[in-house]
Parts: structure tokens; sequence; C-alpha cells
């Protein structure tokens, strides 16, 4: 056995922690031991057997945004024709069909736009929450809420004080992208520096809300700012236990965004769910990136160290936007769970299981050619260019 073999089982085991030394070692170990050792860390902190999901729908109020973040082929200025914010009664009409299917999550993120600011926000909150209560708003990022700061020339406790009160219990972790200052000026320089972003997660746990943590890399980072990203986020975790899951996803693109990068390949991607789980032994939940990555990759992650597969959008705007399109509806999601072992279940913004399914369901099966699933994934390419959709695995 290697000398970071063993270090892999002892953190596997709860020993120990790895260290930043260790954990750029084991990128580079044999792939075999890196996934046996984050399986097993998963398998014991979370029911072995089980695999999340939830049943959610993001819905962008806005699509103006003047961060420019040279990654993200979905912002509009305010002078494009296609530029728009949402009317409550849009807002409330795609909240509807999620309810009725028993959808429970809805997560409202738009641009940086001062005609979608703290007041439209909160009114958006209220009308959802009085039209349908059961829904939980994970809704936002800390770079709107810095942003929502500024505009009022108040503080960020103020801001989440008051979107607490106008019903968002949860805020996602949008925005995070790679936790390097470094990083940030080279591919959103406009956006909030690392110590804000952290800061704005830090008194929101403060406040009781549970906040998910995310990372999106691929963009031309070295290791050392991925490891750096997991500290920051391991530290965090350490000081307030206020992080529910880690999320990390590949930059996408079809070649429009103004950053021009060649996209991760799926051992790149498999790796970072491995050295998440093992890294940031202090949060239960990591998240496989169907959305992404596609299914069958997604599926693989399930033996990485990955325990939940995400939402089951209903619509999906920003990443669709670049090109990368893969739909699925939950039979397909429970499908896949099962073909990769493990019993699928519905879980809540809260990873609280609603209902397992430990037997295959009527509608689990392949989907057939020309079949519709109930997802909208945006228009369909940048700015409305063809690009190819694939439907639950196929």
């Amino acid at each position: 056995m290697t000398a970071i073999a063993r270090v892999l089982g002892e953190v596997a085991r709860g020993e120990r922690r790895l260290t930043d030394a260790e954990a750029a070692e084991a990128w580079r170990a044999p792939f075999h031991v890196l996934a046996r050792a984050a399986n097993a860390a998963r398998e014991r902190v979370t029911d072995p057997r089980v695999v999340t999901y939830v049943c959610d729908r993001n819905i962008n109020y806005t699509n103006v945004c003047n961060a420019f973040c040279s990654f993200c082929a979905f912002y509009r200025t305010e002078k494009d024709k296609d530029a728009y914010v949402l009317s409550i009664d849009e807002i409330l009409a795609k909240v509807e069909p999620l309810v009725a299917l028993g959808g429970t999550q809805v997560l409202l993120q738009g641009g940086l736009n001062e005609k979608a600011a703290l007041g439209y926000v909160e009114d958006v909150f209220r009308a959802v929450k009085a039209r349908f209560p059961t829904v939980d708003l994970h809704s936002l990022t800390a770079t709107e809420i810095d942003f929502f700061a500024k505009t009022e020339g108040i503080t960020h406790e103020e801001v989440l004080r008051r979107l607490k009160a106008a019903g968002m219990r949860s805020l996602p972790g949008g925005g995070m992208e790679i936790l390097s200052d470094r990083v940030r000026a080279r591919v959103s320089p406009l956006k909030s520096p690392a110590d804000v972003y952290i800061d704005i997660h830090r008194t929101a746990h403060r406040l009781g809300m549970p906040t998910t943590a995310t990372m999106m890399f691929g963009m031309g980072e070295a290791l050392e700012d991925r490891i750096e990203h997991w500290r920051r986020v391991r530290a965090l975790q350490d000081e307030t236990k206020g992080f529910t899951a880690f999320i990390p996803w590949t930059f996408q693109s079809d070649g429009s965004t103004a950053l021009k990068h060649p996209t991760a390949t799926a051992d790149e991607y498999l790796r970072v769910i491995a050295l998440s789980r093992l890294y940031l032994d202090n949060i239960a939940h990591v998240q496989s990136g169907w959305v992404t990555e596609g299914p069958k990759v997604a599926e693989v992650a399930l033996a990485c160290g990955a325990d939940d597969w995400g939402g089951i959008l209903m619509e999906e705007n920003v990443i669709s936007a670049a090109g990368t399109l893969f739909g699925m509806n939950p039979a397909a999601c429970r499908r896949a769970i099962r073909d990769a072992g493990y019993v699928p279940a519905q879980r809540n913004t809260y990873y609280e299981i609603l209902k397992r399914f430990d037997a295959p369901t009527e509608d689990e099966r392949p989907v057939p050619p020309g079949d519709r699933l109930a997802v909208h994934l945006g228009a369909v390419g940048n700015r409305g260019r063809p690009a190819r959709v694939t439907l639950g695995g196929r």
C-alpha cells in the first residue's frame, strides 16, 4: 500500500483530516484508490443504500446583469432586445405547475439589475409564499445579496433579514465559482471578492439560514486555487455548521462565452467529486452534477463520494445558454439512480427525506424516441442557436 493510499484510508475512516499538501498528492493518485476512499467516506456519513434528489424549478427573474462574467452566456445588457424582468404574475405561473407535480423547491435567481432590486425581490417572495406556502424559497446568491446591500446602502445582514422576513429560508451557493481572488480577478472581476462572499454565507448561517457551497471549475485555475476554495469552505463549516451540501460542476461553453477554455474531462470531474468528499469532512452531502456532466457520468460520481442527484429541474436557463442541455423528469432520475445501484429518495431543501422508492415505479422506463419530458431548458443554445438536447440519459 502506498503512503497516499494509507492517508486516504485514514481520512475515509474519519481518523484524521486531509491536509492541503496531501490533497495535492491525492489528486495525482490512481483513480481507483481515490474513488474507493471517497466512497468509503460517503458510506460512513450518509445512508450507503440511498441517493436523494429534489424536485425544483430554477426561475431567472431577470437576465440583465452588470457583472459581465467571462464564463457566462446568459446575461444581457439593458439594450439587448431579449432583456427582461419577469412580472410577479409570470413568476407565479411558473411556480404553479411545480407545486402541482409535487415539487418543493424554487430557486429564484437573476442578474445584478437595478430594475429588479431588493424591493422587487421582496414582493416576489411574499407573493410566492402567499400563493404557495409549502414551497421552499432556496433562492438568490451571495453576489445578489452584496449587490442589494450596495444599491440600498445597508449591510448584508439587513438584506438577509429583510429577505428572510419575506419568505426566503436558505441561500444557494451560486456565484461562488472559485474562492481565489487571483481567479476571480481574471474571470469575474466585478463580482464580490472571496472574503466578502464567505462572510455573506457566515452571516446567513448566523441568522439560521442554511446554505449550500458550490465550485465551478475548469476555467484555467490551478490545483492550488481549487484547494484554497475547499479550505475556505471547510473553515467556515467548522465555524458555523451552516452548509448543507457541496455542489461542484464544470465550466461549460459552446464557444460563445468570452472565456475560452476546453471543457474539463470526466476524469477531472470525478476526481473533484472524490476530493470534495474527502477534504470537506464536515459537510454531509456531495451532489452529483447530471445537469452539466450528463446522467452517465453523474451515475459514476455516485461511486466516487457523491450521495445526492440534485434538482430535477423543470426549468434551467443559465447553463443551457452555453449549449449544454440535459433534461430529466423524476421517473428518469429514479431509473438512473437505481441503475447505479441505489434506492432513490425524494428530499426537501434541507435533506429531509420525503419519500423513498424502494421498488421501481410504473414510469421508470427507458425514454422512448421523441418523448417530451416536463422540463424547459431555456433558449436552446446561446441566443437561440440550435444545440443537441439529451433526455433522461439517452
